[in-house]
């Protein structure tokens, strides 16, 4: 087992039918399939930042296996999709042209608390995108990786909830501190890392990298996955890893106006 409750092996890779795996699908799995594989960069940062926590450090580690497992079965996926897909070289190319500080000693988010808000958000949205694609897919063999790997990221939000309320009550940083953390994580998503997955993982490598052409070509494919269940549910475990109230009525609006603006943002980049 490379971490986790499941392994490779239990994933029915002879169920494998070829049309049914959408190209368009198969390019933004290549590109997860990289960023999921990088998760010990971010364990590394992360046990960088909680020194002092050895049961977070071991977590951290934990996590990060599962991480790379997920990356390990979306690129499995992706070459039985795409055989001419050479993940070892691609991956390369995605970690010399991508990297994040693992040597920091301080959380960029300004607190513990804060660093543990930033993994809630990442988490649900990586359950939600996962959740998404495998809804939307036909392809029996990638809806079943993405259950498991949707799963696996609700439970890793669960796990990092847990300890960032054992932080609140040292650092007890506000509710508004929170949502602005959470906020400002989301806007992460349209950063350098995801558009140069999608480059390093589908594009020659001949062709300069732009990171406006290729996170469009990312996020295009991206938002045309999402329904509105899995947003609903998104903005709920936002708003509750920010200490508002999940099931209220601005949560309600919230999540109606993310999907709207999911929607508005697809067809924007679609007809780009």
């Amino acid at each position: 087992m490379t971490g986790g409750h499941w392994t490779l092996d239990d994933i029915p890779w002879d169920k494998f039918d070829p049309g049914k795996a959408d190209p368009e699908l198969v390019k933004i799995v290549k590109a997860a399939s990289m960023v999921e594989y990088n998760g010990a960069d971010y364990a590394t940062y992360l046990c960088n930042v909680f020194p002092d926590d050895a049961e977070f450090q071991a977590a951290a580690d934990a996590w990060a296996l599962e991480e790379i497992q997920h990356g390990e079965a979306l690129a499995r996926w992706a070459k039985l999709a795409d055989d001419s897909f050479n993940f070892d070289e691609s991956f390369g190319r995605f970690r010399d042209g991508y990297k994040i500080a693992v040597d920091s000693e301080s959380s960029i988010r300004g607190s513990r608390s804060g660093e543990l808000v930033a993994r809630c958000i990442v988490e649900v949205g990586t359950s939600s995108y996962y959740a998404s694609i495998g809804a939307t897919t036909q392809e029996p063999v990638l809806r079943e990786v993405c259950r498991r790997i949707a799963a696996d990221e609700l439970r890793h939000y669960r796990l990092f909830y847990t300890f960032l309320r054992r932080y609140l009550e040292r650092e007890n940083i506000g509710k508004w501190k929170r949502l602005a953390v959470a906020l400002g994580r989301i806007g992460e998503s349209e950063d350098d890392e995801l558009a140069y997955a999608f480059y390093a993982a589908n594009e020659n490598p001949a062709t300069p990298y732009d990171r406006k052409t290729y996170g469009r070509a990312y996020m295009k494919r991206a938002m045309a996955c999402y329904r509105e269940p899995q947003v609903r549910r998104a903005v709920a475990m936002i708003f509750k890893a920010a200490g508002l109230n999940p099931q209220g009525r601005t949560a309600d609006l919230a999540a109606r106006a993310a999907f709207g603006f999911i929607r508005w943002r697809g067809r924007k980049l679609a007809a780009a």
